[in-house]
């Protein structure tokens, strides 16, 4: 793979402190193509990569996703190697990150951060918040991808431009991983160091919020690849609510004689919706099965 063949992408706000830093690594490591697009930052940042050897573009959304859809417009290289700016991912990794693809053994390669954290590194919520995510995801879609939620990710444009990508913030990297499951894109895991947060740099991410966002995502998505999970689950609760009120009522009925007809009708309804959800995500799941047999019979020919 020559040094051309690679394009580093470097979505950055408000990362003037490191950005410097990260861009001088990855060209120390020949990797001299190193785009940075910047979400319209204050402190410095386009004009602290611009001066590391970077080509910085200013984004015209905001949002990790929709800047790393923005980049792949100007993309051209056949491989895109993606990281943060703020100095958490290593640029040693680079080879590690890049030999699935050169090998042919992956289109899209995960780092994983837990395989070597760095102590520190990560908070007890976010490390909590990470593993439930990631529990979440290989139960909805049957393979357990390590770390989804990782920022340090290589792959090729050509398996990039397969995906439909819409999320605008840090959702971006769950949607990566649902898409790679969603499209077939051959998926590998690789050990990674994962550093701490330089001290005067400030973390963009928001914990409980943005990891209230990456699970509705997750949810979102499901429709697509995983529709029993999506329609049974609600279904599922929507009964238990139903058979819950019901033994309350029939309690009040046999019990102290206190009849409770609206009640009574609100259960019903409730477990009839549920049992109608549950059926309709048995069918859709027969649909996405055949529907996936159907391309890869397709594939074959």
């Amino acid at each position: 793979m020559d040094d051309g063949d690679v394009c580093v992408l470097l979505p950055t706000l408000e990362e003037a402190e490191t950005i410097g830093d990260v861009v001088r690594g990855f060209r120390e490591q020949g990797l001299s193509n190193v785009l940075v697009v910047d979400g319209a930052s204050t402190d410095g940042t386009r004009e602290a990569a611009a001066e590391a050897g970077a080509r910085v573009i200013t984004q015209t959304g905001r949002g990790k996703g929709q800047a790393v859809r923005e980049a792949l417009s100007y993309i051209e290289a056949p491989y895109v190697l993606m990281a943060d700016g703020d100095g958490t991912y290593r640029p040693e990794d680079a080879d590690a990150m890049l030999e699935p693809l050169c090998s042919g053994a992956a289109e899209h390669v995960i780092g994983d951060r837990f395989a070597n954290m760095a102590e520190g590194a990560m908070g007890r919520l976010n490390r909590a918040g990470n593993g439930l995510i990631n529990h979440t995801f290989a139960y909805v879609h049957g393979r357990d991808l390590g770390d989804i939620l990782s920022g340090y990710r290589a792959f090729t444009r050509e398996s990039a431009e397969r995906m439909a990508l819409a999320q605008d913030g840090f959702g971006i990297e769950t949607e990566l991983a649902v898409e790679c499951m969603r499209r077939g894109v051959s998926t590998a895991v690789v050990p990674i160091r994962y550093e701490p947060r330089a001290a005067d740099a400030e973390t963009n991410l928001r914990p409980v919020r943005d990891g209230a966002v990456i699970l509705l995502t997750l949810y979102r998505l499901a429709r697509m690849h995983n529709p029993m999970f999506y329609f049974g689950s609600v279904g599922i609760a929507s009964m238990l609510v139903g058979v819950t009120v019901a033994c309350w009522v029939a309690y009040e009925w046999f019990v102290r004689s206190v009849p409770h007809e609206v009640l009574a009708l609100f259960a019903a309804s409730s477990f009839l919706f549920g049992m109608q959800l549950v059926m309709f995500g048995l069918l859709s799941d027969l649909i996405v099965t055949l529907h996936r047999e159907q391309m890869r019979r397709f594939d074959r020919e």
